[in-house]
């Protein structure tokens, strides 16, 4: 097969080809595991980030992506629920313990033994991937692959950010950052929450011009103030300034939820402008996101398709996943990125 292989860590702007295309060995499934021959995978800012340094990868050379579509082309002992030639996904998480007391609960996005998809295991730039079956999951038809791939991350992540939120029908919903999760988050809560007001934070014009064509009730700049105290905030920035404001925003018991795998070490300077009358008195709290379940996946594939959901995509080649990257450090954004593989 031929995949796009991270060899070594820096910065994209000292090295803007960090990958590189190489014909590699076809990978050999485990008897748990399922070979699927990869048809679309999208571009998430993690992988920024492993390629960086800042979530490196615990060992190189590597294979990044975790928002996999494609299809069964040989099966994992005893599980029948699967066919060849079946059209499956696969998202960040690639495993668990499956022992320990997070994954008894339903929690395994807490799993210490928590691996991830394209950073911990080979992900889904090359052609052929392995994934153990029981986080693989079938894809509604009502979804093309390019539009399928963002689900399984920006969508996923997304859904479970909103239910952490604990909106209620008719209370006001903030986004903070307005990229691939985020577009997701307001058409998914538009639908189930018609009566919810959404508000949009975000430091581009574009973006804000994309947030109310989808349908925003309101657009402005991070540090803005919006017309009315907010319920709930969901942040899918990497930068800590953002929370200042959206502390500043929330109702009184209002919460902030985070939604990103890092903030920027640049920018804790923020934090010294922290004031707990303003900011987090009258019981306001702040919650992290952590990964996703599996369970996340499946109940998300289901309310996508039930909407359904129309991802903004913008595709690339394989070979071209350099250029994706850079493109996405440069906040060429709107929607998701998607490679098309095979």
């Amino acid at each position: 097969m031929y995949a796009m292989v991270l060899k070594s860590i820096g910065s994209l702007s000292d090295n803007p080809a960090p990958l590189e295309w190489q014909e590699q060995p076809d990978p050999v499934p485990k008897p748990d595991e399922l070979l699927i021959r990869v048809s679309a995978c999208g571009v998430c800012h993690t992988e920024l980030d492993e390629i960086e340094g800042r979530t490196p990868p615990p060992q190189l050379p590597v294979i990044l992506g975790h928002q996999v579509v494609g299809r069964v082309v040989a099966l994992a002992r005893g599980r029948s629920e699967f066919k060849i030639g079946q059209r499956v996904g696969v998202a960040w998480i690639y495993s668990a313990c499956g022992q320990c007391q997070y994954c008894q609960r339903g929690e395994e996005n807490l799993c210490p033994d928590f691996q991830a998809t394209g950073r911990d295991k080979n992900g889904g730039y090359a052609e052929l991937m392995c994934v153990p079956a029981a986080y693989c999951y079938p894809i509604p038809d009502v979804f093309s692959d390019i539009q399928a791939a963002p689900l399984l991350c920006a969508g996923a992540v997304g859904y479970r950010s909103f239910c952490l939120a604990n909106l209620q029908n008719g209370q006001n919903l903030g986004l903070t950052g307005f990229g691939a999760s985020a577009h997701l988050v307001l058409q998914m809560v538009k639908h189930r929450y018609p009566d919810t007001k959404i508000y949009v934070f975000a430091r581009s014009e574009k973006e804000r011009v994309f947030a109310r064509d989808l349908g925003a009730d309101w657009a402005g700049s991070s540090m803005d103030e919006p017309p009315e105290r907010l319920h709930a905030i969901i942040d899918t920035t990497p930068a800590w300034t953002p929370i200042l404001g959206a502390m500043q925003n929330l109702e009184p018991g209002g919460r902030l939820v985070i939604n990103a795998i890092r903030k920027e070490a640049g920018d804790q300077c923020a934090l010294q402008e922290l004031d707990y009358p303003r900011h987090l008195w009258m019981e306001k709290e702040i919650k992290s996101v952590a990964n996703i379940t599996g369970k996340d996946v499946r109940e998300f594939l289901e309310l996508a398709a039930e909407i359904p959901l129309q991802p903004e995509v913008e595709q690339y080649q394989l070979k071209d996943a350099n250029q994706a990257l850079l493109d996405m450090k440069n906040k060429h954004i709107r929607g998701a990125k998607v490679l098309l593989v095979s």
